[in-house]
């Protein structure tokens, strides 16, 4: 039986870095579920489709294929065949990405994927609503945050080292608007699952970030 590991949080926790270095770590495949959401937003995007507007979205589902390849361990994401692994990082594919995952349908798409995923691999998956919904069962439950001044840094230097030219005062109201959006959408919202381990990362780096969510995992195993 595959050993899963869930682990859920608003944008700008470090999910990704963390999940995937401890994923490396535990020699577990590293499943970032935002990136699937990502991948329909962009679609959404260059195909001029309202995000927003759930039946304009669940219309587009048809023509979309996403795939999850795992290269060196490294995971990359395709849409319809093309490698967007660097596209579905902007800030308007965060957004997008934001307004998709409230649309049932596309939830719905991409649940089977993640499962399937989960079901044939020791793996670490990190989303909004793994711990509750995607993978009820996984054997460890982690829930990561960090104040919203602390995840905007973060996202504000990753943003500048990239060359964007977000203000620090744009970065920390996006990502209070995700913040509000994922917890607040009528489909499975964002927030803990009862028997997940809360770990809060303000003031932690990031090895010691990594470290602390590698203690819990380890304990169960």
């Amino acid at each position: 039986m595959a050993f899963n590991v869930a682990i859920d949080g608003p944008a700008g926790a470090g999910k990704s870095s963390i999940a995937r270095a401890a994923a490396k770590e535990l020699g577990f495949i590293y499943v970032d579920t935002g990136a699937l959401y990502r991948a329909v937003g962009v679609y959404g995007l260059r195909n001029g489709i309202d995000n927003k507007n759930a039946e304009a979205v669940a219309g587009m589902l048809p023509h979309i294929s996403v795939e999850l390849k795992f290269r060196d361990g490294v995971q990359h994401v395709y849409l319809n065949g093309e490698d967007v692994s660097e596209e579905i990082r902007t800030p308007p594919a965060s957004m997008a990405a934001s307004d998709v995952s409230a649309v049932p349908a596309v939830r719905q798409f991409l649940f089977d994927l993640q499962r399937d995923i989960a079901a044939k691999n020791d793996c670490i998956m990190d989303g909004r609503d793994i711990g509750t919904v995607v993978l009820p069962n996984a054997q460890v439950k982690i829930f990561l945050t960090a104040s919203p001044e602390a995840r905007a840094m973060r996202r504000y230097k990753e943003l500048q080292e990239k060359g964007a030219k977000d203000t620090y005062e744009e970065v920390l109201a996006d990502l209070l608007q995700r913040d509000y959006n994922d917890s607040h959408r009528a489909v499975a919202p964002l927030k803990p699952a009862e028997d997940s381990i809360t770990v809060d990362n303000s003031g932690l780096s990031l090895e010691d970030s990594i470290e602390q969510v590698l203690s819990v995992i380890r304990a169960a195993l």
